[in-house]
């Protein structure tokens, strides 16, 4: 297990794995009042968390399923990442796809969080790529079924 350095500047409290095998961490909305984000609104909303992450990791934002389901709302720019080199308050990009509003409230578990490992590549410039099975086949070109 890693050890992250945290500052919780915010009213909420820490991000905590719910289960002993979660993956993720519930961030919460940390404001001061409650707000609605009408269908196809988007809102930068403020945790009141800032971190340092060990060089080699990131933070990933992610949607909660639940809300995902039940109301449409997701993170935009799913899944954010956050920088081992970033220090501001880390903000989620909520956005309502549903066609109704929805209400978020102070304290609300509005995404989860993930840390997780990289590597960076080093990308060497060749004139021609090894050959696949798959090759150049894209997007939906195996079918459904």
């Amino acid at each position: 297990m890693i050890q992250v350095k945290i500052i919780n500047k915010g009213q909420q409290p820490m991000p905590a794995y719910a289960t002993v095998q979660s993956a993720g961490m519930d961030l919460r909305a940390d404001i001061q009042e409650a707000f609605t984000l009408k269908p196809l609104q988007r809102r930068l909303v403020p945790t009141g968390l800032y971190m340092a992450l060990p060089e080699g990791y990131e933070a990933q934002v992610r949607p909660r399923s639940g809300l995902a389901l039940k109301h449409g709302i997701t993170v935009l720019n799913t899944p954010g990442t956050i920088d081992a080199d970033y220090r501001g308050e880390i903000g989620v990009v909520l956005v309502n796809l549903s066609d109704t509003d929805f209400v978020v409230n102070p304290g609300e578990r509005i995404a989860q969080m993930v840390i997780a490992r990289y590597e960076q590549a080093e990308l060497v410039a060749v004139t021609e790529l090894d050959e696949t099975e798959r090759g150049a086949g894209g997007y939906g070109h195996t079918g459904v079924k």
